[in-house]
This record gives C-alpha cells, sequence and structure tokens, in this order.
C-alpha cells in the first residue's frame, strides 16, 4: 500500500484511518495516566450519563406496547444514543471504551499492571455512579410515572437481561463493545462536535436496538429494577403484566449477566483494538517510532 493513501489530504473532513490509531493511543495513554482519584471521579460521571441516557430510553418506551417492534427499538436506540455522545464530548471515563487500552499495551506503552488498575478503577467508578443516578431517581419518584408503566419498563427490562443464558449474556456482551469502541473509534475521526454526534449515533443506536448488553448499562437498569421489585409498588407490579420475576435476584444480577457481560465486553473492546492495529501494519507514525529506535 502506498503511503499516500495515509495523506489527510485525502480526507476532506475526517482523519485518515491510519492516523485515527495514533489520536485513540494519545487520548487512551492521557486518560490511563491521570491520577487515580481524577480517573475515579471521571468514570463517576461517566456511569451517571449512561445511566441517564437509559432514563431516556425508558421515558420513550413507556406506553408504546402497541408501537410495531422495530419502531420501538430504533426510537430506544437513538435517543440512548445521547449517553455515549454526553461521555465521549466530556471525556470522562466509561469502562466499555476503556477496554481499547489494549492498544497501548499491546505496542508496550502501557503497563499491563496500569491498564488493570485503570480498568478496576473506571470499573468501580462507573458502577457508583450508575447507583447514585438509581438511588436518585428511587428517591425522586420517577418510576411511579404513568401510573408505574415508566418502573415497568425498568422491570421488565432488567428481567429480560438475568435470563439470558451465561453464554448468550457473554456474546451478547461481545457484540455490544465492538458496536461502542467502533463509535468511539469513528469519533476519533471526527474534527467538529457535528462529526463527533453523528459518528456516535448509528452504532450505539445499533447495539441498543439489537439487545446487546453493555455492563456499565446494566449497573444502572438491574439494580433498579431489583430495587422496585423489593418495593412491590403495586401499579408497576400491575404493570408488568404478570411477568415472572423469580430471576430478577442480585444472584441473577452479579453472575448471570455483569460477569458475562463484563468478559464479553473486555473481549469485543480488544477485538476492535487488535482489529485496527492489524487493519493499519505500516501506519506512518509506527515506521517513525521504528526508525527513531534504530
Amino acid at each position: 500500500m502506498e503511503e499516500s493513501e495515509y495523506q489527510v489530504s485525502d480526507y476532506v473532513s475526517a482523519v485518515a484511518p491510519p492516523q485515527i490509531i495514533d489520536v485513540a493511543q494519545k487520548g487512551l495513554k492521557g486518560k490511563a495516566s491521570k491520577g487515580l482519584g481524577t480517573i475515579f471521579i471521571s468514570a463517576m460521571f461517566a456511569g451517571a450519563m449512561i445511566a441517564l441516557g437509559f432514563v431516556f430510553f425508558t421515558t420513550v418506551n413507556t406506553g408504546m406496547g402497541d408501537v410495531p417492534f422495530g419502531i420501538k427499538k430504533l426510537l430506544g436506540g437513538f435517543v440512548f444514543s445521547c449517553g455515549l455522545g454526553m461521555v465521549v464530548l466530556t471525556g470522562a471515563d466509561l469502562f466499555t471504551s476503556t477496554s481499547m487500552t489494549t492498544l497501548l499495551a499491546i505496542e508496550n506503552k502501557l503497563s499491563p499492571s496500569r491498564l488493570l488498575t485503570h480498568w478496576l478503577v473506571v470499573y468501580c467508578g462507573n458502577f457508583v455512579g450508575a447507583l447514585l443516578v438509581v438511588f436518585g431517581l428511587y428517591g425522586a419518584g420517577t418510576a411511579q410515572q404513568a401510573d408505574g408503566a415508566w418502573g415497568a419498563v425498568i422491570v421488565s427490562t432488567a428481567t429480560a437481561k438475568v435470563n439470558h443464558g451465561w453464554f448468550e449474556a457473554l456474546l451478547l456482551g461481545i457484540f455490544c463493545n465492538v458496536m461502542v469502541c467502533l463509535a468511539v473509534w469513528l469519533s476519533f475521526a471526527g474534527r467538529s462536535l457535528t462529526d463527533k454526534i453523528v459518528a456516535v449515533t448509528l452504532p450505539i443506536a445499533l447495539f441498543v436496538g439489537s439487545g446487546f448488553e453493555h455492563s456499565v448499562a446494566n449497573m444502572f437498569m438491574i439494580p433498579f429494577g431489583l430495587l422496585l421489585k423489593a418495593q412491590g409498588n403495586p401499579d408497576i407490579i400491575a404493570a408488568t403484566n404478570g411477568l415472572d420475576l423469580s430471576n430478577l435476584t442480585m444472584g441473577g444480577f452479579l453472575w448471570d449477566n455483569l460477569l458475562p457481560v463484563t468478559i464479553g465486553n473486555i473481549i469485543g473492546g480488544s477485538i476492535v483494538a487488535l482489529g485496527m492495529l492489524a487493519m493499519n501494519p505500516n501506519r506512518p507514525s509506527l515506521k517513525a517510532e521504528k526508525e527513531a529506535a534504530k
């Protein structure tokens, strides 16, 4: 492949694909190099933003029982994309996209210990941020909207998530984070606010509309469902139309969903990172690094 194919001038308004790796590595390196306290706070905000994206999803899906399946999925996926959009535009730390720091580890630009520490802090911060939204909305009585139908969407969605088989949840987690990381990757190519928003929207709408599993989103949806089940509000329970809630338990959340989905998300993010490196083995910056090392 000729180096001329790598010139930015060939791309009128976007970063050239091989150069996106350099942009991504610079951004990911900056995130992983921050102080752990800063990372945790950033991750809390990211977890809250993803939770708020699912709040919008829930509101839009409330009362849509008679709407055709595909239309409902399209609308839900489209509005949820605002969650990742906020994460991308604020630079907050989200576990799913953080899994792409394997880009750095593969080329020895980040130590394995720092990579794992970064992942753990971001994961915990995301969890705390998502739970803060859960408890805030619970205290605000948001779930009682529309005669309990809003809360019923939370409970039914949470129940569907814990009813996946373990391997099924793993695969759905892989597909989810392939799409999330591709969305973030495409946003790296954007040069303007509009570019980045457009880049994020469709891949995220695809993952949500297809029912793929996102670990951080589930840190909001399933705990909220558990809380509403425990509360036993008659309006909310009645609005679920007799749904079997027996699998909606803490064990179902942690073992049947969060664990396999988290592993799947890590695999999905690593697939994107490895794939992008494999697709661009001769990028100019890598050649320059090799020449400098001689």
